[in-house]
C-alpha cells in the first residue's frame, strides 16, 4: 500500500479502480499516490447492456461500473473509477486489435473532429455517490495512406494500446491540427474536476 500523502485526508490511501499507468501517474503528479486495483469489468458486456445510451452516458456508465466493482471489495475506501469513450459523430471506437485496425481507425478520423469523453465515478462507503464527464475535442490532420503508414511506423506497437490508435504523449501528437480541452481529460482522467470534488468532500488538505 502506498505511503500516506500529506495532501490526502482519507483514512486509507485513495483507491483507483484501474491499472492504467497514465491515470495513476496523473494522480501521483498531483501528490496523491493511489493504490490501484483492476475492476475486472467486462467493458463490452456493460456496453451491450447500455445499448441506446449516448457516448457521454456510456462513458459514465463504464466508470460507474468500475468504481462499484472495486467499492464492493473495499467498502471502507474512497474509490475512483474512470473510463474514456472516443466519439466520432455518435460512433464509439474501441482499441484496434492490430496495425490494420489502427490504420482503419485513422482513415476514418483523419481530417475530422472527434470527441474524447472522460468519465469519473466516485464511491464512498461501498457505493457510488457521484459521477461526471469531461469532454475534449481533437481535430486530426488530413492524412493519406502514406502518412498513416509513416505514423504507424513511428508509433510502433503502442497504437493498439489506445482508443483511436494514438497517444498524445507520444508520436500521436503529430496527427493533430487542433486540440480543445484539458490535457488530463485527453489522457483519461479529468484531474481539475476530480480534485474539486474530492476537496468538496473534505478529502484534500486544501
Amino acid at each position: 500500500m502506498p505511503s500516506p500523502s500529506p495532501l490526502w485526508r482519507g483514512s486509507a490511501p485513495l483507491l483507483l479502480a484501474s491499472t492504467s499507468p497514465t491515470r495513476r501517474a496523473l494522480l501521483a503528479s498531483a501528490g496523491l499516490d493511489p493504490e490501484t486495483r483492476s475492476p475486472g469489468v467486462d467493458e463490452r458486456a456493460v456496453e451491450a447492456q447500455a445499448a441506446g445510451l449516448s457516448p457521454v452516458d456510456l462513458a459514465g456508465r463504464l466508470a460507474e461500473a468500475k468504481a462499484a466493482a472495486v467499492a464492493v471489495q473495499a467498502p471502507d475506501r474512497v474509490v475512483i473509477g474512470a473510463d474514456q469513450v472516443l466519439d466520432l459523430d455518435g460512433t464509439v471506437f474501441h482499441k484496434p486489435a492490430d496495425r490494420a485496425g489502427a490504420a482503419a481507425h485513422l482513415a476514418r478520423l483523419q481530417g475530422r473532429t472527434h470527441a474524447l469523453h472522460s468519465a469519473v465515478a466516485l464511491a464512498v462507503d461501498g457505493a457510488v455517490v457521484e459521477r461526471f464527464v469531461a469532454t475534449a475535442r481533437l481535430t486530426m490532420r488530413a492524412l493519406d495512406e502514406a502518412g498513416i503508414a509513416a505514423y504507424l511506423d513511428a508509433a510502433g506497437p503502442a497504437v493498439t494500446g489506445s482508443v483511436g490508435a494514438y497517444q498524445l504523449e507520444g508520436a500521436g501528437i503529430h496527427l493533430f491540427d487542433r486540440i480543445e480541452g484539458d490535457h488530463s481529460t485527453i489522457l483519461g482522467l479529468p484531474l481539475l474536476a476530480l480534485l474539486a470534488r474530492l476537496r468538496e468532500r473534505g478529502l484534500l488538505a486544501f
